[in-house]
């Protein structure tokens, strides 16, 4: 298995304020300037990197200048993160129309993965359909990232309807998808990652690392926290996995170059 970092601990995760009057282009992106991440990430000691859309649609332009930061840090861009509600019937048009956008600039940019994140909970709590509606949207997704030659993964979330263990076995019974298993998102939803990673073993397409802090709600680098990842490692290769591990690490008061090198450092203790 192979090791990547995603950029986003390089100003967390803002969204677009465009999106508030056009959803088609309400993204993801990392507030910091992702290149700059590159040389952090590659003295580290990953081979790779994830990235949310927004960042890469700042290169729709000239794709050229994207890849050769790529290529001048050795680093593979292994995944692109995007998502959306997925559950209003009158907006999934235009949501369908930024991922399809998205896989296409991913897949141009040389991206394996399209990474999904999505189903939104209503003002007025969760409808019997919802899911339903989930499970529709991620299989077109599905299909636009493999038209692209991108495979797709479904990345269970805080703060939509797919947090808890029950949540995400509802959503995959509607849905063919593969499966990015975050091991600190899934923890805190209440789930135990080693055994959903074992569960959908043959959906295993991505895995997102991360460590929680339960006590205090954080993500933390790997090893500070209270995963188990000793057991997560053996769950995921007990799949037979043999792609790319993403460590990921939302939000970080400190320095992010050094919560990467702490992650990297700490994985090395583990065999990788």
């Amino acid at each position: 298995m192979k090791l990547a970092y995603h950029s986003i601990t390089w100003g967390g995760v803002v969204g677009d304020p465009t999106g508030v009057t056009s959803i088609k282009d309400l993204y993801y992106r990392s507030a910091g300037n992702v290149t700059e991440s590159f040389g952090a990430i590659q003295q580290a000691g990953y081979a790779g990197v994830e990235m949310f859309e927004g960042n890469l649609h700042d290169f729709a332009s000239d794709l050229r200048v994207l890849q050769s930061s790529l290529s001048d840090h050795e680093l593979e861009l292994v995944s692109v993160y995007t998502g959306g509600s997925f559950i209003y019937a009158d907006a999934l048009a235009d949501e369908l129309h930024k991922v399809r956008s998205t896989a296409e600039l991913a897949a141009a940019a040389g991206a394996g993965h399209l990474v999904l994140g999505g189903g939104a909970i209503r003002a007025t709590g969760i409808q019997d359909d919802d899911y339903k509606r989930l499970g529709g949207a991620l299989d077109t997704v599905a299909q636009i990232a493999q038209s692209n030659g991108l495979r797709a993964c479904f990345h269970p979330h805080l703060g939509t309807i797919v947090q808890s263990p029950e949540q995400l076995e509802t959503v995959f019974a509607e849905t063919g998808i593969g499966f990015c298993p975050d091991t600190a998102h899934l923890a805190a939803g209440g789930g135990n990652p080693a055994a959903a990673i074992r569960k959908y073993a043959d959906r295993l397409t991505l895995v997102h690392l991360k460590d929680y802090e339960a006590a205090t709600g954080r993500f933390l680098p790997l090893g500070e926290g209270e995963l188990d990842f000793p057991g997560i490692l053996e769950a995921v290769r007990g799949t037979g996995y043999d792609d790319w591990l993403v460590v990921e690490l939302d939000y970080y008061d400190g320095d992010p170059a050094e919560a990467a090198q702490r992650s990297r450092q700490y994985l090395k203790g583990l065999g990788l």
